[in-house]
């Protein structure tokens, strides 16, 4: 498999402590341990309360970069969906809290609206259980994976970050 890497390095914004721990998280989706992915974002209540926000922006940011990639800059939309258990399509207004939460935060993204992201991740956090916030973090996850594979079997651009944490 070929990787192809953004040409953006990590940013000022993005402190290497987050992106290792959104690294360590990655590979343990990588191998189906989502609970470790938990624990290594936030092994304690404190940390995950300090880490959580920029987490999943750092998260949703990287998503929405790839599909900005993936949909040509906007010259080709990407289509969201949103699925039920039994998987059938349901409006985003009829998805659990969590799925909600992180397909508006990440349609606030890829339309350039960060203010508005940062908001459904903090009305999430003020709002959510516990559960519902890993949730909303485990989809993140998910996405990033997901969506960097796309990008790698088109040969497009994924953050290195992202590309290492998922190498072979």
């Amino acid at each position: 498999m070929v990787h192809v890497h953004a040409d953006r390095s990590e940013s000022d914004e993005e402190p290497a402590g987050l992106v290792e721990k959104a690294q360590r998280a990655l590979v343990a989706m990588r191998f189906g341990d989502d609970d470790e992915a938990l624990t290594v974002l936030a092994p304690s209540a404190a940390e995950r309360m300090a880490d959580t926000r920029e987490l999943m922006l750092l998260l949703f940011g990287a998503c929405s970069a790839m599909v900005s990639t993936l949909g040509d800059g906007g010259a080709a939309p990407v289509k969201v969906q949103v699925f039920d258990e039994a998987g059938e399509e349901v409006s985003i207004d009829q998805a659990d809290p969590p799925v909600r939460t992180a397909v508006r935060t990440l349609l606030a993204e890829v339309h350039g609206n960060t203010e508005a992201a940062q908001e459904q991740v903090e009305i999430a956090l003020a709002n959510a259980a516990p559960d519902e916030v890993d949730a909303l973090i485990l989809q993140a996850l998910r996405w990033t994976m997901r969506l960097s594979a796309e990008c790698l079997d088109r040969r497009l651009p994924v953050a290195d970050w992202i590309a290492e944490a998922l190498a072979d």
